[in-house]
């Protein structure tokens, strides 16, 4: 799963983070609630407002969950034992995944 973020902009609110991971906003909450790692500002209404840096870490925990199969104390437990280690893999494992589409993308055009 590859989310492209727009460098012009700060916040994304959670109908947008939903739509980009194609799930429910009351997951991406309910993931709010329970991940320390997602801290989105909450504007004047308390609407959530998630950061890129959010959304990366939103990215990295619908791998684990969703993608490998992790319970979100194992999930949790991975994003505190090995945080760092975690997010090089996956941003590795995102950059092949961008790569491979396009090599696709070439071949298809041969």
């Amino acid at each position: 799963m590859h989310i492209e973020l727009s460098p012009d902009k700060r916040y994304y609110n959670i109908g947008e983070v939903a739509k980009a991971f194609d799930v429910n906003a009351s997951l991406i909450r309910f993931w709010d609630k329970e991940f320390d790692i997602l801290k989105p500002k909450k504007n004047a209404k308390g609407n959530r407002m998630f950061t890129p840096e959010d959304v990366k870490n939103l990215q990295l925990i619908f791998h684990l969950v969703k993608e490998r199969g992790f319970t979100l104390e194992g999930a949790k437990t991975h994003l505190k034992e090995g945080q760092k280690k975690t997010l090089d893999k996956f941003e590795i494992i995102s950059k092949l995944e961008t790569i491979r589409l396009q090599l696709t993308n070439i071949k298809n055009q041969l």
